[in-house]
């Protein structure tokens, strides 16, 4: 465990001392602060109308009309930049040739790709722990249900968490940065939108479709249902991306 976190010190400091980890931060909350905004400003002006109609006002729900929003717009954000944050982890290393002494070194396969992959979960907690201050915001001037928001916020890392899974695989196949971020982008991108074409299936093949695709399991997390069949989706796509990396570097390793 020790060997591990030494990794992700290592990672996380190299964030820090480069602008990369700051950009990524700055980018994060302006475009959460632009969602967050606009889907306020709608609930307000729904709100004034509303209070017109004593039915309509009864459908307000902050949760569904500014958090979920909020959650399902930034997880188009998360496809373009989370590669940004997993591009180096390796492909750096191999490119500088660091990579020998990586390897040759006393740390398993396991602690290496392990570590540097808990340093991209700290820096995906660290985005969503900022951004909870905006949410702060909707106890003091609202009633939002902190279950459902709670939910969401696991679904946003779970989510993210995956996209993150898939980088690494990719920054330990190339020394290439570019290549590192328009593939797992890619590929990404085709998962998110694998429901859209379930919609047109049918059958097993639908069923098929909407059982891989990162949405189908995302949005019932981001309307608060806590499903263990999305928790165990999220958790063994991370895996299976991850075994795929540690194969990677245990065939380098030993050639």
């Amino acid at each position: 465990m020790r060997n591990l976190w030494s990794i992700a010190k290592k990672e996380l400091g190299l964030y820090f001392r480069s602008p990369v980890g700051y950009v990524v931060f700055f980018i994060f909350l302006l475009i959460w602060g632009f969602f967050f905004v606009s889907a306020i400003r709608w609930f307000n002006d729904y709100s004034l109308q509303a209070a017109q109609n004593p039915y309509y006002a009864q459908q307000l729900n902050i949760n569904l009309m500014v958090l979920a929003p909020t959650f399902q717009n930034i997880t188009i954000f998360f496809l373009l930049l989370l590669p940004a944050l997993t591009m180096r982890l390796f492909a750096e290393e191999k490119k500088l040739g660091t990579d020998e002494l990586l390897y040759t070194s006393p740390l398993s396969v396991g602690q290496i790709v392990g570590g540097k992959y808990l340093a991209s979960l700290i820096m995906l907690a660290v985005m969503l722990a900022l951004s909870v201050v905006s949410c702060l915001f909707t106890f003091i001037y609202g009633n939002p249900e902190i279950a459902p928001l709670l939910v969401g916020y696991l679904g946003l890392f779970l989510m993210g968490a995956a996209f993150m899974a898939v980088g690494l695989f990719f920054s330990a196949l190339t020394e290439s940065q570019v290549v590192a971020v328009i593939v797992p982008m890619g590929l990404n991108l085709m998962l998110y939108i694998l429901s859209w074409a379930a919609y047109s299936a049918s059958g097993l093949r639908k069923e098929v479709l909407d059982y891989l695709s990162f949405l189908q399991h995302f949005d019932g997390m981001v309307r608060g249902v806590l499903d263990t069949k999305d928790i165990v989706y999220f958790l063994s796509f991370c895996f299976f991306w991850l075994f795929l990396t540690h194969s990677v570097i245990q065939s380098r390793r030993w050639r």
